[in-house]
């Protein structure tokens, strides 16, 4: 067989997975799809490196990607060098004044500034910021009540108002946005941590997004977990919400957000697995697709 052959052979099931890519490729140009990047995708070098490399991809492919990230992982290892015990309250962290600089420093001086790293070997594409920078983010003290008392945690915030201008500003220009889940709060002048589920869901609902992604540490929404690993490929807002109150505490603010981020104008929000190379561009370009889609619920009847 000459060379010329075989290459033929080589070439062709490559130029098929760019066409299947196609439809998707039309449908998404020019739309904002908001990542939330976390869990394993964000400690292991490979999928760091994979993820930058499809977040790029995103953006060379006519769409507009925003992406917004938490550290727990992180902020845990910082406050253990720095000597600060991390108290919980009914299993949440409260985060003290002399926490919240450690988290701070540690989202937009580390984990922040890592990521617009490697987004930024492929070119001058990434800027950082947090929710502070042009009052992107605005919190009020976030004091849940738990088995009927009020919980204080300290420098916890809760989202009360979103100024778009500055990302939507670096998207016209080309720009990836990284965005830390940090807040400046709207009454008392001090900064507060937010949880980057919560943020990344209600940047995506204000910014009018295409998709909103969620990196998560598992295959999607299981179906009936422990019993089962089937996963639950596709759900309506409603049947979502009737699932929130058996899912695992650690799951309940991402789908809340893909509950939130659908109601609000959002299309489609999706947990994938971020173990997996690439999952946002099999998740966005493929059939296949990896993960839960949630979807409003006017589509869903159908």
């Amino acid at each position: 067989m000459s060379s010329g052959t075989t290459r033929k052979h080589t070439a062709l099931p490559k130029a098929q997975i760019l066409i299947e890519a196609l439809p998707w490729l039309t449908r998404h140009h020019g739309k904002i799809v908001v990542i939330k990047f976390g869990g394993n995708a964000m400690v292991d070098e490979e999928l760091k490196a994979a993820f930058a490399q499809d977040v790029v991809f995103l953006r060379h492919a006519g769409l507009k990607p925003v992406v917004v990230h938490g550290g727990g992982p992180q902020i845990s290892a910082a406050l253990d060098r720095h000597g600060i015990v991390s108290e919980f309250k009914a299993g949440l962290r409260v985060t003290t004044e002399d926490a919240m600089d450690v988290v701070r420093m540690v989202l937009a001086g580390q984990v922040q500034r890592e990521l617009v790293g490697l987004l930024n070997r492929h070119g001058p594409l990434a800027v950082g910021l947090t929710g502070e920078d042009a009052h992107t983010l605005t919190a009020t003290k976030h004091t849940p009540e738990i088995d009927g008392e009020l919980v204080d945690l300290g420098r916890v915030g809760e989202i009360t108002g979103i100024d778009t201008g500055a990302i939507e500003a670096l998207l016209a220009d080309g720009r990836i946005p990284v965005v830390s889940s940090i807040a400046r709060s709207q009454d008392d002048g001090h900064v507060y941590n937010v949880n980057a589920d919560t943020a990344a869901a209600a940047l995506a609902a204000a910014l009018g997004a295409e998709t909103l992604m969620v990196l998560t540490d598992v295959e999607g929404l299981y179906e009936d977990w422990p019993n089962s690993d089937e996963v639950i490929s596709r759900l309506t807002a409603s049947e979502l919400e009737k699932l929130l109150p058996e899912l695992s505490s650690g799951m309940v603010p991402k789908m809340e957000g893909c509950l939130y981020a659908v109601r609000n104008g959002v299309r489609t929000a999706r947990v994938i697995d971020g173990r997996v190379q690439h999952s946002i561009l099999l998740e966005i370009f493929t059939d296949e697709g990896i993960g839960t889609m949630v979807v409003p619920d006017e589509q869903g009847e159908s």
